[in-house]
């Protein structure tokens, strides 16, 4: 009888890039309308609150990049130097690294002798592999990847940073400030939902929990714009 082989896929294997994407979009979108709705509320003209924006977009895209690859390069390193720590004991010391693994497996409830086979097996085919992924806890999918996540939310960050201003372009005078604020809101609210799902979260909590921030941070900004605004 032919034995069908399937290969699932977990929720696991987003979790870089959507954390990235995730993080750069909401800033973009938070950042950059707080800080539009506070110099607005310092009286400042349109020009000059759309160049508030796009500077806020430029540089907030630059410090993400910058900030994610920099965190991410030290984690990086930091399994490198483990996985060259792994790597000499396993030329210096392989009996005692292979009894090491079999411990591992026991702990996670195989029998001495079944622990014993497995470590032993594993390390035939691929010792460093066994012990990065099982001492170690870094595989393929959760490895650190520095350049795809500075890229990832340099770029979700641009287009979060979009919308607060193409909705400051398009709204007339007067409403110019609850547009940004309602178009932010409601975004972040699908967005906060969307990685929700993708990750297999509750929706709801995750959408309130995004808009709550984004609308403090945009009453906090506002008040510290009608504050200094008033006394410049």
């Amino acid at each position: 009888m032919a034995r069908h082989m399937h290969r699932e896929m977990h929720r696991t294997v987003r979790i870089g890039w959507l954390r990235a994407a995730v993080l750069g979009a909401n800033d973009g979108i938070v950042s950059t309308a707080s800080l539009m709705v506070g110099v607005a509320a310092a009286d400042v003209a349109r020009s000059g609150l759309l160049l508030a924006g796009v500077a806020g977009l430029v540089a907030g895209a630059m410090s993400m990049a910058a900030g994610e690859y920099v965190s991410v390069s030290s984690q990086a390193d930091t399994e490198r130097a483990d996985l060259a720590r792994e790597q000499a004991e396993l030329r210096d010391a392989p009996e005692h690294e292979q009894e090491e693994l079999a411990s591992i497996y026991q702990e996670r409830g195989l029998a001495p002798e079944l622990a014993d086979q497995v470590a032993r097996q594993l390390m035939a085919r691929d010792a460093l592999g066994a012990h990065a992924r099982d001492e170690l806890g870094i595989n393929e999918t959760l490895n650190a990847k520095p350049v795809q996540a500075a890229f990832t939310s340099a770029l979700t960050f641009s287009v979060g940073a979009c919308l607060p201003l193409l909705a400051a372009v398009a709204a007339p005078g007067p409403m110019l400030v609850p547009a940004v604020a309602v178009v932010s809101l409601v975004v972040l609210s699908v967005l906060g939902g969307l990685a929700a799902h993708t990750g297999g979260a509750p929706v709801l909590r995750a959408s309130l929990r995004v808009v709550f921030w984004g609308a403090l941070a945009m009453i906090l900004t506002a008040g510290a714009g009608k504050l200094f605004g008033a006394v410049v």
